[in-house]
């Protein structure tokens, strides 16, 4: 049984803020930032190795035996909190909640120092230049900072597209010629027809 992925929930986030408030006790903005960092590197791992998920998730494997296994692999190469955070779930039947329990504490995270996430998606791959331009932008109309994640996208022919929280704003070149062909489609077919007619009506004259 690997991992759940699902949206953070009541339980969920009462993990994850008791955590964020540790962090914020013990090392500031600083620790919180690393150690949300480090569940969610824990979180990719479990999903790239079905094995090492299973491990976390596993109902059959004992308590005791997986909490001796997470203190060998992560003593020493995460933070204590990160440890104990591991253990604590562990002790709780919880570990398999890891994903959403990441997703509220990143959540937390971003709306405590005023931040917001932003996925760019563009054609080939952009310069930091532009992305700073993006960043600036974007902060003066969100009122927030944006963190910006950058990503190519092979079959958009050009322009951009952003995905802030749920809603995808979409500025890609297809984009626009879908938009356009609808509305000529839509409003101005009429308008084209007609205009198609004067034109070959101008022919017609020009020939006589």
């Amino acid at each position: 049984m690997p991992l759940i992925e699902s949206q953070p929930d009541a339980l969920a986030t009462m993990y994850a803020r008791s955590l964020f408030e540790l962090a914020l006790e013990h090392g500031g903005q600083s620790l919180a930032e690393s150690i949300a960092g480090q569940i969610e590197d824990i979180i990719e791992l479990a999903r790239q190795d079905r094995t090492f998920s299973e491990f976390l998730a596993s109902r059959v494997l004992p308590m005791k035996a997986r909490d001796k296994s997470i203190d060998r692999i992560f003593n020493g190469h995460v933070h204590p909190l990160v440890l104990n955070f591991l253990r604590l779930l562990n002790r709780k039947g919880r570990l398999s909640h890891l994903p959403p329990i990441g997703a509220a504490l990143d959540a937390i995270l971003q709306a405590h120092f005023g931040r917001v996430e932003v996925d760019v998606f563009t054609a080939a791959p952009i310069e930091e230049r532009q992305l700073n331009l993006i960043r600036d932008r974007l902060a003066v109309v969100l009122g927030r900072q944006p963190v910006l994640h950058a990503y190519t996208e092979a079959s958009m022919i050009g322009g951009m597209k952003l995905r802030i929280g749920d809603q995808l704003i979409d500025a890609s070149i297809a984009s626009r010629l879908r938009l356009m062909q609808e509305r000529l489609t839509n409003r101005g077919g009429a308008k084209i027809r007609g205009l198609g007619a004067d034109l070959i009506e101008g022919s017609g004259h020009q020939e006589g």
